[in-house]
């Protein structure tokens, strides 16, 4: 994958788990699951997501447009 078509998954990746922080679809729902309301489940299985979506982004994707090379370690050595 060429960088520009992996920078549009990032982009598009991180607007959906924006877009879905906010279970609007839940709005006026009274369900309870295992004593918590079912909006609550939601947040709490999104934040996981967005956690190890987070996680990959570091693995792979963080240096984007930070001018860093992957494959040169920094210990303090600036030469």
């Amino acid at each position: 994958m060429d960088r520009s078509r992996r920078d549009l998954t990032w982009i598009f990746t991180f607007v959906i788990l924006v877009a879905f922080a906010v279970p609007w679809f839940l709005w006026g729902t009274g369900t309870v699951i295992a004593g918590l309301p079912v909006w609550l489940w939601w947040h709490i299985g999104w934040l996981g997501l967005c956690s190890v979506v987070f996680y990959l982004f570091t693995r792979t994707a963080w240096n984007r447009g930070m001018g860093l090379d992957p494959g040169r370690q920094e210990n303090g050595d600036r030469r």
